[in-house]
């Protein structure tokens, strides 16, 4: 009878646990050697990114966010003086929207651009798309005229999510601004 309980028991939870153990090994070092290479790879999408929507910018210069709206997760001035870039994440009708936007010193957008979403396929994706018409409206806007940006019919809660990411982003580059 014991002998058969441990057939039964004991011996599938000991190669069970041996199997689980190994995984986790293997999975650990994979990760050991794969995390440089996607934080690099991260890195340079951001430093792309920058670039993307701050075109006249030669190199960037992390900054401090303490002070600014809790949108703000990073800021970015150009060394050369040409702006600001303002990464930002705001709630959407599906989840979090990852977002940056260039501030040129003039105080106007250049350009905004969706890093990642869970907006809705087809209704919340047309706001946050980065070939969408709505957000090509942000462009040239200034924190006087951003209001005139017209919302995504049926897609109000990311339109206004998006807004307030960019309003965010001109309230904090005030704030930079002041601070130099």
């Amino acid at each position: 009878m014991k002998n058969n309980t441990f057939k039964e028991i004991i011996k599938p939870i000991i190669v069970l646990t041996c199997i689980c153990l190994v995984v986790t090994a293997l999975l650990a070092y994979i990760n050991l050697i794969t995390a440089p290479v996607i934080k690099a790879a991260d890195e340079k999408a951001a430093a792309e990114a920058r670039a993307e929507v701050l075109s006249e910018a030669d190199s960037f210069t992390q900054m401090d966010t303490k002070g600014l709206p809790d949108e703000i997760i990073e800021v970015y001035k150009a060394d050369n003086g040409s702006g600001y870039v303002f990464m930002m994440t705001t709630k959407g009708y599906g989840g979090d929207i990852l977002l940056i936007c260039g501030i040129k010193s003039d105080g106007s957008i250049e350009k905004t651009k969706t890093l990642s979403h869970s907006e809705t396929s087809g209704i919340g994706s047309r706001v946050v798309e980065n070939d969408s018409d709505y957000r090509k409206q942000y462009v040239g806007k200034t924190a006087e005229n951003v209001d005139e940006v017209d919302a995504v019919s049926g897609a109000t809660i990311s339109s206004k999510a998006y807004k307030a990411a960019v309003d965010a982003a001109f309230k904090a580059f005030e704030k930079v601004k002041e601070a130099q």
